[in-house]
């Protein structure tokens, strides 16, 4: 997979792209991770990507050109008027308007083979990109940050940690938090009695249905205590118990 990320602060993702995981899988070839600074494609003498609002208001708005000009830089032909979408690319704009990414959401991006994200700041971004341009609209929750590019950063790693190859404990995946509209169990390590605080019994039985099913049943709990919305959410999906 090749990720672009449109930005008016491309250092920002140095320490995100060049550790860990990330790096390991651009390493491996599994992922691509290019960084364009959006301000190499504007046409005004001090690069600025941004405008003030027509019909007043607070705050700078990012211009349609620079950004129509990037993204058709990057996927190397022109994107308005559309022609057909290509079924292999898609184009993100990382917005407080867009859809909340969950763990479910997230995966239908795998499908893709390149994705470009684009990072806006200020009061946001002149509403042609949002109409003729992008293809999915992204939020983190409801709150506001000052920019894309955290959001553009979280979803890279979402995304990475997605990708075959990328983990190489599979199972630690398919048994994670969200997965099943569940939240994690709890999980213990060394030693086995800390201060007198112990490690659950079952845990150390080495009777893995035993084990599992205690784990299922804290998921169930956890989840109920914790997010009550999750829990309402499996149990309107019919899922049983002993479904992940």
């Amino acid at each position: 997979m090749i990720i672009d990320v449109l930005t008016i602060f491309p250092d920002m993702f140095a320490s995100v792209i060049q550790e860990t995981m990330i790096k390991r899988a651009q390493e491996k070839g599994l992922l691509k991770i290019n960084i364009h600074d959006l301000r190499a494609y504007s046409n005004d003498p001090h690069k600025k990507v941004d405008a003030p609002s027509y019909g007043g208001g607070a705050g700078m708005v990012f211009k349609a050109e620079p950004v129509f000009c990037a993204v058709e830089d990057v996927l190397g032909h022109t994107v308005y008027p559309r022609k057909e979408k290509d079924p292999a690319k898609c184009v993100v704009l990382l917005s407080p308007k867009g859809k909340t990414l969950t763990q479910g959401s997230l995966k239908r991006f795998l499908d893709y083979e390149r994705l470009v994200l684009i990072a806006p700041r200020y009061e946001g971004v002149d509403e042609r990109i949002r109409e003729h341009l992008i293809d999915e609209e992204v939020s983190l929750g409801d709150y506001v940050l000052s920019g894309g590019e955290l959001p553009a950063m979280v979803f890279i790693d979402c995304i990475a940690r997605l990708i075959p190859g990328v983990v190489s404990d599979v199972e630690s995946i398919i048994k994670e938090s969200f997965e099943g509209d569940l939240l994690d169990y709890p999980v213990y390590t060394r030693p086995e009695d800390f201060r007198g605080l112990k490690v659950p019994e079952v845990l150390l039985s080495g009777d893995h249905v035993r084990i599992d099913q205690w784990r299922k049943a804290q998921s169930e709990r956890i989840t109920q205590e914790k997010r009550p919305d999750l829990w309402r959410k499996r149990k309107a999906s019919g899922k049983k118990s002993n479904e992940t």
